[in-house]
């Protein structure tokens, strides 16, 4: 049956295929997005143009923190599932532009929760992410970890949004899934992640800056498999949990209708692995340059992903080894070369 849907964020890379997706299936979906210039607007809007080929996608431009737009945007509902996706992405553009992250990523989405309580949306499914488990050394990082030592005030603010969404959960009955999606790549991404940025330096002869070394890993996680891991979460809201234990309260669950899940490959890559693998689909040795750790990084990450695995059957399928000359293959095409 079709549904009527709201993806924030919809001209960004992720949004962007979940859209793509859910209209491929049938689904209407109404995309917003305040196509801020973070990276190259005419990426997103190239992203819009694709779907704005087919006739059940409708677009609004509109920001996260502007209470009257927000307003505006839920009253083309009503939705049957919200995907809020749209945020200030970017842990090292956080030391630069705090407040930008304040106005988008904690006031958009109390406007976000304050519109889906306020018309009773049945479920609302919101990006977190891996950079919440911030110091933390365990792997693979899973949801019952605490994650109260943020190394970014990006990851700080995706901290404050689970804890926002927990509270309209147990307020007002608000079904929230969040989703703490990790390093995501693929056709049509963003200019500012690894991928792309290795991608475009080997292209051009200019060096590929690799930090801490070259010793770092992260759990690369092709983005078909995420717009499909959010899907299977958006078909079934969460209910209340009864074994829920407020003397030994799970982080991850509540007696309020409210989930927390990890999304990613399960399969964590060295660096130099992929700077590998983009030689090989380029056709061109890189400049490797080693740099020292940045401000807010983390070594490695890693999802544990049996809880979403076990309740929706999630799965990825896209190794790295298969990712990477698509991705290159869109970036040859995209950029004519």
């Amino acid at each position: 049956m079709s549904r009527r849907i709201l993806v924030t964020g919809a001209a960004g890379f992720v949004g962007f295929h979940l859209c793509r997706e859910l209209l491929a299936r049938g689904d209407a979906v109404v995309g917003t997005d305040n196509l801020n210039p973070y990276y190259q607007v005419s990426l997103k809007r190239d992203r819009l143009a694709v779907l704005g080929e087919e006739k059940s996608f409708s677009f609004i431009q509109a920001g996260l923190e502007n209470p009257d737009q927000m307003k505006d945007v839920f009253s083309k509902g009503p939705f049957d599932v919200v995907a809020h996706l749209g945020a200030q992405a970017g842990v090292r553009y956080s030391l630069e532009k705090p407040m930008v992250y304040v106005e988008s990523n904690l006031t958009g989405f109390i406007n976000i929760l304050e519109n889906c309580r306020h018309n009773r949306v049945p479920h609302l499914v919101f990006a977190s992410s891996s950079s919440v488990y911030g110091a933390n050394v365990k792997m693979p990082f899973c949801e019952t970890d605490t994650v109260d030592h943020p190394v970014s005030l990006y990851a700080a603010t995706k901290k404050a949004d689970e804890l926002m969404a927990h509270s309209y959960s147990s307020l007002f009955k608000l079904p929230v899934t969040g989703l703490r999606i990790f390093t995501v790549y693929g056709p049509w991404g963003r200019p500012d992640m690894a991928v792309y940025k290795f991608t475009k330096a080997i292209f051009e002869g200019t060096p590929v800056e690799i930090y801490n070394q070259g010793d770092m890993k992260r759990d690369f996680t092709y983005v078909s498999d995420i717009a499909d891991g959010i899907i299977r979460v958006m078909g079934r809201a969460p209910q209340p949990d009864p074994a829920w234990d407020a003397a030994l309260p799970a982080p991850d669950t509540s007696y309020a209708p409210y989930r927390i899940y990890n999304i990613g490959n399960n399969r964590p890559e060295n660096l130099m692995k992929l700077v590998d693998l983009l030689e090989k689909a380029v056709g061109k040795k890189a400049d490797r340059r080693l740099l020292p750790m940045q401000a807010g990084d983390v070594k490695e990450t890693a999802a544990d992903i049996s809880r979403i695995q076990r309740d929706f059957g999630f799965a990825p399928k896209t190794t790295l080894e298969e990712g990477i000359p698509r991705f290159v293959e869109w970036y040859r095409g995209y950029y004519k070369l």
